[in-house]
């Protein structure tokens, strides 16, 4: 192995662990100060804890766009999507059958739909301006406004509210919040370039596009963190909990990921990104409501609905690979 592709690879491993370790302190600091001055941990839940699912993706494609890399910023978005449904999905719903609520069925996919299609307009000539960053970004506002009108009207019983409810943490004190948040703040933005450094050599010594990069290693490291709530929320057998996590992580990633990097800088796309990988980001997504729609009651991800989901995954990172390998 080479030394280049040796520190590549550290740089990517310390990327992710510091990225990840970065993000939980900040947000866990700002919703205990914003607790401790009397905000309601409910709007805390839905404001602060629901933008950290999206803090590492949002952050590497920031950095990324910054740096003049447009296609890592994008594939970083797209491969998240792509993954948060493949593969956690897939793999949670093989460790245990997943049953989803109608409102999820009712409210969360088409929701996603409207944000997937938005995306795609604004992406169908092979560039984001800064307008339509702000048209991503004011999109994400307005989600999250209509998550905490909707948490104020049904409180917890909402388990997606409840769940950002329950991650506020309590008994810490201002001082402690206070340091989690001076060290978030630090470290979130050298981690991610720390990551995004790793990654451009790491395309360079591979010999593969930034984009190639950007939807496999970046895209799965930054679903890290949902892989391993999703994974824990199957084994309390909090169901419906597990898939409005990742359809709201995929929200958060196209308004937010994409909405933030355009505004930071504009970004060209490359045209196998919109054409592929937009194409299997709804495929996948229109896949997994074929697989859970049922006429009356729940819908379930049983374990051959998951099963085929985490295949469709390996097989699409195969095809990227070996594509990029080939050309």
């Amino acid at each position: 192995m080479s030394t280049v592709l040796l520190i590549a690879l550290l740089q990517l491993a310390a990327g992710f662990v510091l990225l990840v370790w970065s993000a939980d302190r900040l947000i866990d600091g700002a919703s205990a100060l914003a607790r401790n001055f009397g905000v309601s941990p409910l709007i805390v839940g839905l404001t602060i804890v629901g933008f950290g699912t999206s803090a590492p993706e949002m952050l590497v494609s920031a950095i990324s766009s910054l740096e003049g890399k447009p296609s890592l910023a994008v594939g970083n978005a797209i491969g998240s999507n792509i993954a948060n449904i493949g593969l956690i999905l897939g793999l949670t719903g093989m460790i245990y059958p997943l049953t989803v609520e109608r409102v999820t069925l009712r409210r969360e996919f088409p929701i996603l739909a409207i944000i997937m299609a938005i995306s795609l307009s604004v992406m169908g000539n092979l560039y984001l301006s800064r307008l339509d960053g702000f048209v991503l970004a004011f999109g994400l506002l307005l989600l999250v406004g209509g998550m905490v009108a909707l948490g104020l009207s049904k409180g917890t019983d909402d388990p997606l509210t409840s769940s950002l409810t329950d991650s506020v943490p309590d008994a810490v004190s201002s001082r402690k919040a206070g340091l989690w948040v001076l060290i978030g703040v630090v470290l979130l933005p050298l981690s991610a370039h720390i990551l995004v450094t790793g990654a451009v050599t790491l395309a360079l010594v591979a010999g593969v596009s930034e984009a190639v990069v950007g939807l496999t290693v970046v895209a799965l490291g930054t679903s890290l963190p949902e892989l391993a709530a999703a994974a824990n929320s199957a084994l309390k057998k909090e169901d419906d909990l597990t898939i409005g996590n990742i359809l709201g992580s995929n929200m958060f990633n196209l308004l937010g990921v994409l909405g933030i990097a355009a505004l930071v800088h504009p970004l060209t796309i490359e045209e196998g990104l919109l054409y592929r990988d937009v194409s299997v980001m709804f495929a996948i997504t229109v896949g997994l409501f074929l697989l859970i729609w049922r006429r009356k009651g729940p819908g379930f991800i049983t374990r051959p609905a998951a099963a085929l989901l985490f295949i469709t995954y390996l097989v699409y990172q195969t095809v990227v690979i070996s594509t990029a390998v080939a050309s």
